[in-house]
């Protein structure tokens, strides 16, 4: 009698997981058909239009979700309560071995909380980030889907020492890399080849101006009027040296107008997009010589290139992108990122250049393949 595959559950829902379960996908795509489980890919509809989902599904050539839940946006709880009962259902008609779910958005909880309680096994891909800011969401997310997990990937050095010490079976521990440098590493070529610079006049020919790219999303930096404010402050100061390019959040423009800030973004020096697909972010990205941020996968990405970022908060759950990448952590008080730029324009002029490639262990777009590897023998 043949034996029965193993099916296996991948999430994602919002995003900052697409450029983590493309990987993952791709990996299992090149095991032998006679060992390859069964990969039943789930969308929870967290993120749900075209610029915060569907470019992602086709520019990293995602496959078609095989469930999408469409929860939408909502409170936390109201998001994390619709997502556990939508994938109820699903792991109702699937039955998997294994749930696999990526990074710390409000699904990765939800869906890991829902399997554990059916008593599927879980593992947790991005295991044992810790900012210890227990005001941050993401923060419960994950330290509840860690405590959640039966198999805990890790892609930072610092992830494995947060979890020795939380006292984990170091058997369910295995440091693997960062799936995301695997997107990124693996796409590079093809964003490589994106015109969106020459589209906004940042290149004429093969010399590019230079320009800081700036993207904010936080409800701490960009939900009260004075923070958002200050940052808008030293954008414009920043201006006055380089162009600034603004990705804008939804959340960030709807901030802007309901504070009535528009006034600090009408310079000819500051140019403001909508969110971007992964290629053309990517091409940004690389060729900046200066990234301003509050996200989480950028200060990774930004350590990769090489190219010096500036995050404007207190803490990071990725503390290996200052020790040994270009990530500088500004804090959020009036002048943090003009003070964190002067300090990086002191290093360039000492180091004398301002892109210098990092070497965080095992973050050689091999991560994927370790997990697959090590899910094959679960």
């Amino acid at each position: 009698m043949k034996k029965a595959k193993k099916k296996i559950i991948i999430v994602a829902g919002a995003r900052p997981n697409f450029p983590k379960v493309a990987p993952i996908i791709r990996a299992f795509g090149k095991v032998a058909v006679s060992k390859r489980p069964d990969i039943v890919l789930v969308h929870t509809g967290q993120h749900y239009d075209y610029k915060m989902s569907k470019v992602f599904f086709d520019e990293l050539d995602i496959p078609k979700p095989d469930h999408y839940l469409g929860v939408g946006s909502g409170s936390h709880a109201d998001q994390t309560a619709k997502v556990m009962v939508a994938f109820e259902q699903v792991l109702l008609k699937e039955k998997p071995e294994l749930v696999m779910v990526v990074g710390d958005v409000n699904s990765t909880l939800a869906c890991a909380l829902t399997a554990q309680k059916m008593g599927i096994k879980v593992a947790h891909v991005e295991a044992g980030l810790r900012s210890f800011d227990p005001a941050m969401p993401e923060e419960t997310n994950r330290l509840l889907t860690d405590h959640l997990s039966d198999h805990l990937f890790v892609s930072c050095p610092e992830g494995l020492v947060n979890l020795k010490k939380e006292g984990f079976d170091k058997s369910k521990v295995h440091y693997v890399g960062n799936v995301m440098i695997d997107s990124l590493k693996a796409e590079l070529p093809k964003a490589e080849g994106r015109t969106i610079l020459t589209r906004r006049g940042l290149q004429k020919g093969r010399r590019i101006k230079p320009y800081c790219l700036v993207t904010l999303h936080r409800p701490s930096n960009v939900d009260n009027k004075a923070g958002l404010k200050s940052i808008l402050k030293d954008l414009k100061s920043i201006s006055n040296e380089m162009t600034v390019v603004m990705a804008l959040h939804p959340r960030t423009i709807k901030n802007i107008g309901k504070f009535k800030l528009d006034a600090f973004l009408k310079n000819k020096a500051i140019i403001c997009l909508e969110p971007q697909g992964y290629l053309d972010f990517l091409n940004l990205e690389m060729n900046a010589k200066l990234v301003v941020t509050d996200s989480g996968g950028l200060q990774e990405e930004t350590s990769w290139l090489g190219v010096p970022c500036i995050t404007v908060r207190d803490n990071t759950e990725r503390p290996v992108t200052v020790k040994l990448g270009t990530n500088v952590l500004a804090g959020t008080k009036a002048g943090a990122i003009l003070k964190a730029w002067s300090k990086i324009k002191r290093k360039n002029v000492e180091s004398g250049d301002a892109k210098r490639k990092t070497g965080i262990p095992m973050w050689d777009g091999q991560a994927a393949e370790r997990i697959v590897k090590i899910v094959g023998g679960l």
